[in-house]
């Protein structure tokens, strides 16, 4: 069994090993949330409105471990939350779009804005109305139990489930990928 110590640059996936070479070359994370930041259950209080998300605290850690080694994280989800708002706000993510129909369109915006191409960006999502932003990008990821027409189109699919540490997998394969791991590791050990 391997030490904290012991290198963690091995390509994580030998099922999918395309996308060690695709997660080389990412220069921003765009993430929908529901199903993938969030294990996509939805919970409405009396009122009738949305009462409760739980995200994943490792994930989190990922999010701020690429932004550490300057890869930004986008949000672009078709529904409206202050909850997501306000994890957004705790993690530093500054470009959240929420409320999006047409999540292609916003990912152009946001790529123009950031002057990046779409093979610069991983994107993943769970469910058809990521398709189209997923289509272009450098890398595809869908979570564990993300839909199986989107796992299908997926360059890489992750052994955890959304809101339960997908993510965070998505964010050591990169930082790996990067020869950027061990760095932030030992930063984390000493």
């Amino acid at each position: 069994m391997p030490s904290a110590f012991t290198p963690h640059n091995t390509n994580p996936s030998t099922q999918y090993p395309q996308a060690w070479d695709r997660a080389s070359a990412v220069k921003l994370l765009v993430l929908d949330v529901d199903g993938v930041l969030t294990n996509g259950q939805v919970f409405i209080g009396d009122n009738g409105k949305e009462s409760l998300k739980a995200f994943d605290i490792q994930d989190g850690l990922g999010i701020k471990l690429l932004e550490k080694v300057a890869i930004p994280t986008v949000i672009i989800t078709g529904r409206n939350s202050k909850m997501v708002l306000a994890r957004c706000e705790e993690l530093g993510i500054k470009q959240v779009h929420m409320g999006v129909e047409n999540k292609a369109l916003a990912l152009n915006k946001v790529l123009q804005a950031l002057n990046l191409k779409s093979s610069d960006c991983a994107v993943m999502g769970d469910d058809w109305p990521d398709f189209q932003m997923m289509k272009g990008a450098g890398l595809r990821i869908c979570p564990a139990q993300g839909h199986e027409a989107v796992k299908e189109t997926a360059h890489f699919v992750t052994k955890k489930s959304g809101g339960n540490g997908a993510v965070r997998e998505v964010c050591d394969l990169i930082l790996k990928a990067q020869n950027r791991y061990e760095e932030l590791l030992a930063q984390a050990l000493s």
